[in-house]
């Protein structure tokens, strides 16, 4: 699928000696990776202001919560096994500046307090997201937190070690919110969710939202949704004790904002690289801003959808770590493309798997396309088996030409495996008339003779 829109200049392909990257990340140790397998002489530095390089801030949730034992296992890479490999990697330095046309960029060592700069051929910024801020009152109590970076689930760590909280109050149902629903309540904590809205998780529809419900509530999880809107944290004895929502109080010694991130593009705008529509940073197949010799990477650029044909922003790592493997190879005179996405997720809620591809309904309507859509009810394996499990299945189709437009699973075993299947059928551009037709995989304990995503089409083609 052709890149939808040019690029303001043509990368000249020059010999590139040093190689600087901000953020030193998913995108950006991956470039880094890809860079120095491509060029053995490459000079790379990266600069984080964090404590740690290259961990998964998707695991933290799991760690808080005594799932993952040990913080280093968080790590895939330590800033001495980046050495190992002749990449500099400089923790707890924040790039306070990029002068483009000079080639350098402006250091702060947040140890030290000396600032430098350091000159640059190729730049990567890969400067992530950040939690989005809103006015509220008592956000700065102590047991008021946002997870974010390493650092964020160090401080939550310790207020639970030290002050033994017995009620959460988690502000926001997405990703974040849901997986320290369920962590926190494996700690022994009462939990509260606050969402605004009439569902948690809008990735997905609201018929696959719904056992996500049952799910949080079967497992004493205290729902808040519809018109509930946090107005205010309030504390006594210097700590918080209660959320104030539009629907009542909710006593609570611990609180999460986990309302949605934004990507952090301050430092680039400000050195004229150009933002796109949906305000991350605008970057072509290759991974190029605007700016000659800049790229973009990660959550703080934008995304081609391939479904939608247009640039979005949805942050998620797997899509990090392809951008800034392009990059990297790009930065040392190589031609690699980003395919895009199809906006793949998936998210353990308790003993329930809940996984989308492509468009959900609400998103294929709001992009102006007239659609049909069947929800299956069905089992992850041989209904007859004995263990079989609930598993249900949604597909989004454009009602004119049968093409697939995404689809969603939520079910104990099996959404991922769905949904994977979708995702790459949309990666082929595949109709609903053509998933009957895929060789899938088939034994009782594993699969019905047929498919629920292949039932699912069946239904679909005949009209029922």
């Amino acid at each position: 699928m052709p890149w939808p829109f040019a690029r303001l200049y043509t990368q000249r392909v020059t010999s590139a000696k040093r190689f600087v990257i901000i953020g030193a990340d998913a995108a950006g140790m991956s470039a880094a990776m890809e860079a120095r397998r491509a060029d053995p002489k490459l000079r790379i530095t990266a600069f984080d202001r964090g404590v740690a390089a290259s961990y998964s801030q998707c695991g933290l949730p799991y760690w808080l919560g005594g799932v993952i034992a040990s913080r280093e296992r968080l790590v895939a890479r330590t800033v001495e096994d980046f050495r190992a490999r002749d990449v500099d990697v400089r923790l707890r330095h924040e790039v306070t500046a990029i002068d483009t046309a000079r080639g350098v960029v402006r250091v702060r060592d947040l140890g030290g307090g000396r600032e430098f700069d350091e000159p640059y051929d190729r730049l990567l910024v890969a400067t992530g997201a950040s939690p989005v801020e809103f006015p509220l009152p008592g956000r700065d109590l102590p047991g008021v937190f946002t997870l974010d970076v390493l650092e964020d689930a160090d401080a939550i760590r310790a207020y639970l070690r030290e002050h033994a909280p017995r009620r959460a109050v988690i502000v926001g149902g997405g990703y974040v919110g849901l997986e320290l629903a369920e962590n926190f309540t494996r700690l022994g904590l009462s939990v509260s969710l606050v969402q605004r809205g009439d569902q948690v998780f809008h990735s997905v529809d609201a018929e696959l939202a719904a056992p996500l419900h049952e799910e949080l509530e079967r497992h004493g999880v205290d729902l808040n949704l519809s018109d509930s809107l946090v107005k205010a944290c309030s504390g006594s004895g210097g700590r918080v004790r209660q959320v104030t929502t539009t629907q009542g109080d909710l006593d609570a010694d611990l609180v999460v904002l986990a309302t949605g991130v934004k990507p952090n593009v301050d430092l680039a705008v400000n050195a004229g690289i150009p933002f796109g529509p949906t305000g991350a940073l605008a970057v072509d197949d290759r991974m190029r801003t605007g700016v000659q010799g800049v790229y973009a990477a990660g959550d703080c650029a934008e995304h081609f959808h391939r479904v939608l044909g247009k640039p979005v922003w949805i942050p998620l790592g797997t899509t990090a770590n392809k951008q800034g493997r392009v990059a990297g190879r790009n930065v040392t005179g190589g031609d690699a493309r980003f395919a895009g996405i199809v906006a793949t997720a998936v998210a353990k809620v308790f003993d329930l798997g809940v996984a989308r591809t492509g468009l959900n309904e609400w998103e294929a309507r709001a992009a102006g396309l007239d659609v049909r859509t069947v929800v299956l009810d069905s089992t992850d394996q041989a209904g007859y088996m004995p263990d079989a499990e609930d598993l249900t299945v949604k597909l989004v189709v454009e009602r004119a030409t049968g093409r697939l437009l995404g689809g969603q699973a939520v079910g104990r075993r099996g959404a991922d495996k769905r949904v994977d299947v979708l995702a790459t059928a949309l990666y082929a551009g595949l109709t609903v008339s053509q998933l009957p037709e895929l060789d899938l995989a088939y034994s009782p304990p594993f699969n019905s003779v047929w498919d629920p995503v292949q039932v699912a089409a069946v239904k679909l083609t005949r009209g029922s």
